[in-house]
């Protein structure tokens, strides 16, 4: 099967690498344009680019895929398929109709549970205990096509964002390719997602990573482990960002006031709404990550949080 595969991050990297493996051909790469990142705000591919030059396939950049350049050339490739990993841009009517059979979407989710942009981060956030990936058609609608294909996927106590996301898209790149082959032969018809159990994950703001430490410890735990690795918990100290790794709720350690902030010798903890909870790793604006207890240690005052 002739495919041109559509994604941006690393994220999509396990699936692009297995279609680029199978017997399947992949045309070229669809992927969201060069975008300045670092301090010095230089232009970088995106890490799907960057794959695709390495191994020589084609990529394809529109700033949006409703252009008629990019839907053309997209015509002259003429794919039978177009997976999907974490694009990033809204794919018009005009370029779903193009591929024979259409656009499919790796999504990690168990749909219809939390369609939208950040399934992982809402999964963790919301104390979710299993979780998975989907594979579905892609139509108009946000995240409603019919699903070819599913997995399941436990959340662990101290997952985060990141762990589980890893885990998903290695095995969501065998689903992925799993789903192609079947279509390949015509062996799979998509199941109509429920109507019931239907919630949404809108993209995670930085201010959504700001803690809450009016919030219960448990609460406290899930935000910031939902927003690791990006865009990443913190907390304002004097009028500053300090960014805040994985914690720990303390059922054992002296309580405390929300946000105010206990310095010991080998941990920090801070108040919450119920229980303190014991600090990992922390970043002070301008600094590298370092270890709570050594951060706290050069304090000349204990702080308070806001």
């Amino acid at each position: 099967m002739r495919i041109v595969f559509a994604g941006t991050p690393e994220v999509a990297l396990p699936t692009l690498a297995a279609l680029h493996a199978s017997d399947h051909e992949v045309a070229a790469v669809l992927t969201r344009p060069d975008a300045p990142t670092g301090r010095g705000r230089r232009l970088h591919r995106s890490p799907v680019a960057a794959w695709a030059d390495e191994h020589g396939v084609e990529v394809l950049t529109p700033a949006k895929p409703r252009e008629p350049e990019f839907l053309d050339r997209l015509r002259a490739i003429a794919p039978d398929l177009v997976p999907v990993v974490a694009y990033g841009a809204l794919v018009p009517p005009a370029a779903l109709d193009i591929p024979r059979l259409g656009w499919i979407n790796l999504h990690f989710s168990l749909l219809p549970a939390w369609r939208g942009a950040a399934p992982v981060q809402y999964a963790v956030l919301n104390g979710d205990t299993m979780t998975g990936a989907c594979v579905f058609q892609l139509e108009p609608g946000l995240d409603t096509g019919p699903v070819y294909g599913r997995l399941t996927e436990p959340v662990g106590p101290r997952d985060t964002a990141g762990d589980l996301l890893d885990r998903l898209a290695v095995a969501g790149a065998r689903l992925t390719l799993d789903v192609v082959n079947g279509l390949d032969v015509g062996a799979l018809t998509g199941a109509p997602q429920p109507e019931d159990g239907i919630s949404y994950a809108p993209k995670v703001t930085v201010d959504d990573a700001r803690v809450r430490w009016t919030d219960p410890a448990f609460a406290v735990d899930r935000r910031v482990r939902a927003v690791t690795p990006a865009p990443g918990a913190w907390t304002d100290l004097d009028g500053q960002r300090l960014r805040l790794g994985p914690v720990t709720p303390d059922p054992d350690a002296p309580r405390l006031a929300p946000g105010e902030v206990a310095v010991g010798k080998k941990a920090v903890h801070v108040g919450t709404a119920t229980e303190a909870v014991r600090l990992g790793q922390v970043q002070p604006a301008g600094k590298k990550p370092m270890d709570a207890a050594s951060w706290g240690r050069g304090l000349q005052t204990a702080p308070r949080f806001a």
